[in-house]
């Protein structure tokens, strides 16, 4: 799925919770100099920015299939090396990188077990794939309070609980069907806080992700009625939300010849 959004609409959706998670994925993945690292389903450059941090530009790759997000990274992050390309089709050689990471992309992913096997692929045999995606299952994701709010007038709705990797060992089921080994998974949670509701509803109108294309189809008066609903799904502001990512990380299968 490529986001046709602006980079800093994007931003104003999901930076806010995709800057604090770079850090902890990071540190997941084990991010370290020096290593060659590639990040897959880029965005506008949340996970980007915290391997600029930690190592030297030139060994940093990315990837992402929306044309504004891979102009964001080029603009953004001048020295790091920017394609524009789906995840199940990485414009790289065998054995590349020494880590490979998509920070909530696999969900996105067209086909998710072709998308890591190719993750895969480009890692080196003794390197590191690591993907991490919101528990929306478990309803730790920043969008819960709105999927819970569309709940109350649309039962029928699973929000996106149904995603690729979206709920506990659906992530090494992925991976284990991609060829990786040596796969483990964990939560990883943390908080955010919000000054105001309108602080964290405002950005849905953006119309970024499922959720802000679901909200903009909406008619004004439902779009009112979920807002009010939302309102009651969150303490009083501020709030400060518990939010969870499931991370996987795994091996690279021997390169045959």
């Amino acid at each position: 799925m490529s986001f046709v959004v602006a980079p800093d609409s994007y931003d104003r959706f999901m930076g806010r919770y995709s800057g604090p998670l770079a850090t902890l994925f990071a540190d997941f993945a084990g991010i370290a100099a020096p290593m060659d690292v590639l990040d897959v389903g880029s965005g506008p450059g949340a996970l980007t920015k915290e391997l600029v941090s930690r190592l030297d530009n030139g060994s940093i790759s990315a990837v992402d299939p929306s044309d504004p997000f891979v102009s964001a990274i080029r603009e953004r992050f001048p020295s790091v090396a920017v394609e524009q390309a789906s995840a199940e089709h990485l414009p790289f050689r065998d054995e590349s990188f020494d880590v490979t990471m998509a920070q909530l992309v696999v969900h996105h992913m067209t086909d998710p077990v072709a998308g890591v096997a190719e993750m895969g692929r480009v890692t080196r045999s003794d390197g590191v794939v690591a993907a991490c995606v919101w528990d929306f299952a478990g309803d730790r994701s920043p969008l819960s309070p709105y999927w819970r709010a569309v709940k109350r007038f649309d039962p029928e709705s699973t929000g996106e609980s149904e995603l690729a990797g979206a709920k506990e060992g659906d992530l090494t089921r992925i991976f284990d069907e991609a060829g990786l080994g040596d796969v483990s998974e964990t939560a990883i949670a943390f908080e955010v806080t919000h000054e105001s509701f309108e602080e964290w509803w405002e950005p849905f109108a953006l119309g970024v992700g499922p959720a802000g294309r679901h909200l903009a189809q909406l008619s004004s008066e439902d779009r009112d009625r979920v807002a009010a609903w939302c309102r009651q799904e969150v303490p009083d502001p501020p709030f400060t939300l518990d939010i969870a990512v499931w991370a996987a990380r795994g091996r690279p299968a021997p390169q045959t010849v």
